[in-house]
């Protein structure tokens, strides 16, 4: 065949590399593994990285699964290491293990931190080390703050640390906390997340104005977060409550000028009832307080009895708000309902600006006011039931209820006169 014969003639068979070059491109599995390396770019590789992108386990002879094994455990140990080498807390600086220990502590509950210094000994001798300018380690200070916290717990009557660290309310009255027992009770204010009630009710003086003033400025923000109500009250047994000075929060208006401070920081964010019986404050403390005061629209009871400011510090009270003030905030404490100011130094004068405000919408949700033992005149006090129709007001002196009481008394003690007489007669008889 001519045709045949001329085709095979013009186009010779191709062999060898030539006929490699021409032909089509096998895939890269059929090449084969010497060849292939050549063609891979020389990058490097990791050993383990190269070791998975072999073939698979179940084409290994033993010697090679082995070994791909003794590899994988050298890498997973080396991981280990470096992870931990990186969350080792020793290896930290002094400086933030100190600021973790510190977060730590409690003297309510000091397992925690002592557990976190126990962790290794790269930990336990920055808490044990005296540091520069202190006299005591931070184990050394947190031993001695639990056992005072211990001492507090025996005076206000509770069973435990733990049992005051889970307290959520109690009165602790008459108690004889001292100057060293408040500042004790002021570090305990961020540790105790649960208390809902604080109340300390003293029949003298409650450790002095210096330990008030621990107590209130150690408030800061957010402490006793879950605190409604807040009671500081002086009693003397002679007369029920007491209208002298008892330097609960400090002589003059230092005092009630912290107390608003520790407000206006944030403390006490829930707080619904505060009293302050018999707090010695006056005009300027008052004056002092109430933006403080002012500014808790969820109060709901307010006890200012027996403090000896007058009309100004009522004024600064119940003011009117600014003229700047959107109408939705326009009133202040519009959820108060029970207002003590009984036993103050508030005059017709004082009456008739409460009177007044009381007429322009002012506490709206008041619904009982209690105007006993003040200068003002009864006419002055009935005139609230005027300015705000169905409000409660109590405006009747204790004075004669106690001396109708006296009476009672001197009465029952002339009938038990009489009565020992008769049976001594009936004895000799």
């Amino acid at each position: 065949m001519p045709h045949a014969a001329a085709a095979s003639s013009t186009t010779p068979p191709t062999t060898g590399l030539a006929a490699t070059a021409i032909s089509k491109p096998r895939p890269i599995n059929s090449i084969p593994l010497g060849i292939r390396r050549l063609r891979r770019p020389a990058t490097p590789m990791d050993p383990l990285a190269a070791l998975l992108s072999e073939r698979p386990p179940q084409q290994l002879s033993v010697t090679e699964l082995r070994s791909r094994i003794a590899l994988l455990e050298d890498t997973a140990r080396a991981c280990c290491a470096e992870l931990e080498s990186r969350t080792r807390l020793d290896a930290l600086p002094d400086e933030i293990q100190q600021v973790i220990f510190g977060q730590l502590c409690n003297a309510l509950d000091p397992r925690s931190a002592v557990d976190y210094s126990s962790t290794s000994k790269g930990l336990r001798e920055p808490m044990q080390r005296v540091g520069e300018g202190a006299s005591k380690s931070l184990l050394q200070q947190l031993k001695e703050e639990n056992a005072a916290a211990a001492a507090l717990c025996l005076k206000l009557e509770v069973l435990s640390c733990k049992a005051l660290r889970e307290a959520k309310g109690d009165t602790w009255v008459n108690n004889g906390l001292s100057t060293t027992d408040l500042a004790t009770l002021d570090k305990l204010t961020p540790v105790l997340p649960a208390l809902e009630r604080l109340s300390l009710v003293e029949y003298a003086n409650l450790a002095g104005s210096e330990g008030g003033q621990l107590l209130l400025n150690g408030l800061g923000v957010g402490a006793l977060p879950a605190v409604t109500h807040c009671a500081l009250v002086v009693r003397t047994v002679a007369r029920g409550w007491s209208t002298a000075l008892a330097k609960t929060l400090d002589k003059g208006h230092a005092g009630a000028s912290a107390l608003a401070a520790a407000l206006d920081r944030g403390a006490l964010p829930r707080l619904k009832e505060l009293y302050l019986h018999g707090a010695a404050i006056g005009d300027a403390g008052l004056v002092a307080l109430a933006p403080a005061v002012r500014q808790r629209p969820a109060l709901e009871r307010l006890n200012l009895a027996c403090n000896p400011f007058g009309d100004e510090g009522l004024a600064a009270l119940v003011a009117p708000p600014p003229a700047d003030v959107p109408p939705p905030q326009a009133e202040v404490l519009v959820n108060l309902k029970w207002f003590h100011l009984a036993n103050t130094k508030i005059t017709d004068d004082g009456c008739a600006h409460l009177a007044s405000r009381l007429r322009s919408g002012a506490l709206p949700a008041l619904d009982e006011l209690y105007l006993q033992d003040i200068p003002a005149s009864y006419a002055a006090r009935a005139a609230m039931h005027e300015a705000r129709p169905g409000l409660h007001v109590h405006e009747w002196d204790w004075v004669e209820e106690e001396d109708d009481d006296d009476d009672v008394e001197q009465e029952d003690e002339e009938q038990e006169e009489d009565e020992a007489g008769e049976e001594g007669e009936e004895g000799e008889a």
